[in-house]
């Protein structure tokens, strides 16, 4: 075989080593995950974030180069995850599918909920629909990685096949089994959002801040992912670079709330800042109100808390035990049912939290029916709670 040829299979036309190959496929893995979480995610599911039309362009091209997704059928597919989040008709719940199959599967529930046509169009609407999109990436999505195949082959010879080989594993991995999966089993939760959702980890580096998930669930429009201090989204810091030469729009993030002192009814600014927050209200209703109160019980019982109430459990009150084994919730139930104060505090939330939800009142009613359950609260006699209540009186949206 001529010395040439041998060279071109080993290493195509650039010839670059084992490093240089790293190299490579870091880059091309992070723009497929930056054509994702930025272009598929923020910017057309949520519209959390405009682009410049090239640039939107660009991540429609890599995208099609490198996973074969349509963007409308992502679109419809991720956001009817956000409709329909841990119920049977959730495409990827591991809470119904079971975590093993959202895991190793995830690429199958994918293809299955792109047959839902019905879906496609409800939960699609607004996806790019131009001449390109119609004669080209729909109807050829499979050329895309196909083309792939041939580039990499002609840039790096048979490496390159092994580079592509990982590439296109490479969303079907993190994306619809870590994401979807993990994200939604384990990790730890800044908000009690009415779902499982979970943040893999506070540095969302790796899967373009996507480990941030449930963040985003909390706040699904927010082009910013992370929430705290201490986290980091490599996507928001993306777009902030794209910002600063007019490559990107930011359109929505998560508003920030204050606490204003001594407010002593609920005001317009609290409702709103409620409404805006309620996944943070719920959180430091668990954080504030229940467990400095089990706390009370286990040491008036001599007991540790972990002994006083499992965990498992422990983390069930703020929800009612939506989450639990129906056996764990009766559990639950009957255990609540032998505490008044603790029955009271359930009490307390569940009607917060269904003032909050409630679909059809206006904002005066609303008013109303807040400063009602501050009153009754400060009356339970219940430090925790009435702590509480004077605080979350102080809420208003940061401007």
């Amino acid at each position: 075989m001529p010395q040439t040829l041998v060279d071109f299979l080993t290493g195509g036309l650039f010839g670059l080593g084992w490093w240089g190959m790293l190299a490579v496929l870091l880059v091309f893995t992070q723009l497929t995950i930056f054509s994702v979480t930025l272009y598929l995610h923020r910017s057309q599911a949520h519209r959390g974030v405009d682009f410049h039309p090239l640039l939107n362009h660009f991540f429609r091209f890599w995208t099609w180069l490198t996973t074969s997704m349509i963007t409308r059928e992502w679109v419809a597919i991720h956001r009817k995850h956000h409709a329909k989040v841990e119920t049977d008709e959730d495409p990827h719940s591991p809470q119904t599918k079971g975590i093993g199959k959202v895991f190793w599967q995830g690429v199958e529930l994918y293809r299955e909920a792109r047959w839902q046509r019905a879906d496609i169009e409800q939960y699609g609407k607004g996806a790019p629909d131009d001449w390109i999109e119609r004669h080209l990436y729909t109807p050829f999505a499979t050329m895309g990685p196909v083309l792939m195949l041939f580039v990499d082959f002609g840039l790096f010879g048979l490496p390159g096949v092994a580079l592509w080989a990982i590439q296109m594993a490479w969303i079907p991995f993190w994306a619809a089994g870590v994401v979807n999966g993990l994200g939604h089993w384990w990790g730890y939760r800044n908000f009690e959002s009415a779902d499982t959702s979970t943040n893999l980890t506070p540095w969302g580096v790796w899967i373009g801040g996507e480990e941030l998930h449930n963040n985003h669930h909390a706040f699904p429009s927010s082009a910013r992912f992370s929430m705290r201090r201490w986290e980091f989204d490599i996507g928001w810091a993306a777009i902030k670079g794209l910002e600063k030469v007019g490559l990107a729009k930011v359109l929505r993030v998560a508003p920030t709330v204050d606490v204003r002192p001594n407010i002593a009814v609920p005001d317009a600014d609290t409702l709103k800042a409620l409404l805006s927050h309620r996944f943070l209200a719920m959180t430091e209703y668990q954080r504030k109100v229940f467990i400095p109160t089990l706390r009370e019980e286990a040491a008036h019982a001599g007991q540790k808390l972990r002994a006083l109430l499992p965990r498992k459990l422990r983390k069930g009150l703020v929800d009612d035990g939506r989450w639990l084994k129906p056996e764990a919730r009766q559990q639950l139930s009957d255990w609540v049912s032998r505490r008044p104060r603790i029955h009271a505090l359930v009490e307390h939330r569940a009607r917060l939290s269904a003032l909050l939800e409630a679909r059809g009142h206006d904002a005066a009613e609303r008013l109303r029916h807040l400063q009602a359950w501050c009153r009754e609260a400060e009356a339970s006699g219940i430090r925790a709670l009435q702590e509480y209540s004077m605080r979350m009186k102080g809420y208003a949206l940061v401007h």
